[in-house]
């Protein structure tokens, strides 16, 4: 069953408002992210082996200083490889609409979202 006209208006505005309000997340759900920095990811994990090498090293000389180094080396490494890239994610003009009146573009999370919606309005019908 299709949705009324007064559902698909308050529908559109709900859309509208979450991408113009929460920019944030319709970055995060909208799967628009770019390419992996697979140089920041091998820099981090180098880091990280060199902060586990330096935190035992620690420990087998007996020297704190040089195991909370390690582990600074190694706690820097982890954050690098699981920060996103300064060029990973998608503007906030971008997830706007142009015109305050327009309909957003659809998001593959609200294509998602419908197909699962139809699935399950038909399995509904078939029982």
């Amino acid at each position: 069953m299709p949705l009324s006209e007064q559902e698909q208006r308050l529908l559109e505005e709900m859309e509208r408002n979450l991408y113009q309000n929460d920019a944030d997340f319709v970055a995060t759900v909208s799967g628009r992210r770019g390419r992996p920095n697979y140089t920041q990811i091998v820099l981090g994990a180098l880091l990280s082996v060199a902060g586990v090498a330096t935190l035992v090293a620690g420990v087998i000389v007996r020297q704190p200083l040089v195991g909370v180094i390690g582990f600074a080396l190694m706690l820097a490494g982890v954050l690098l490889v699981l920060a996103p890239s300064a060029g990973s994610t998608s503007s906030t003009r971008a997830a706007t609409p142009d015109r305050p009146g327009s309909a957003p573009k659809r998001s593959s999370f609200m294509e998602a979202m419908n197909e699962r919606w139809e699935r399950r309005r038909d399995s509904d019908q078939g029982t």
